[in-house]
């Protein structure tokens, strides 16, 4: 009986929790409106940044600028300065893992990069 108690404890105590959430609808107040219904522009790539913050016992991390850490990270990979670029698709994830001791929330931003062709 006292190794099933260990055994069940152990197992509790190794296994984890997570929820994912996707953010895709358009939050920024100040984008500007601009129609692809031509065909005048290539899609480049597709580029990504993330931001993730640790807690203990649920304390701790400052999960309050995460979404801008991470799309500034995205941004760094961009290459969007001088260029005929604009970001399309973008997307917001985020996850949140709870072990029994740390938690794990990450934050990732992805989206695709076209450049104008005329």
């Amino acid at each position: 009986m006292r190794n099933l108690f260990l055994l069940l404890t152990l197992v509790l105590f190794f296994s984890n929790c997570s929820v994912h959430e996707g953010l895709s609808s358009n939050l920024n107040n100040h984008t500007t409106g601009v129609v692809l219904s031509q065909n005048n522009f290539t899609v480049v790539k597709s580029v990504q940044g993330e931001a993730k913050v640790n807690t203990f016992f649920g304390i701790g991390g400052a999960k309050n600028a995460l979404i801008a850490e991470a799309k500034a990270n995205m941004l760094a990979q961009a290459s969007l300065i001088g260029k005929s670029r604009a970001i399309i698709n973008e997307t917001v994830e985020i996850n949140r893992s709870f072990f029994p001791i740390v938690g794990v929330y990450k934050v990732t931003v992805s989206a695709h990069i076209v450049e104008f062709t005329e």
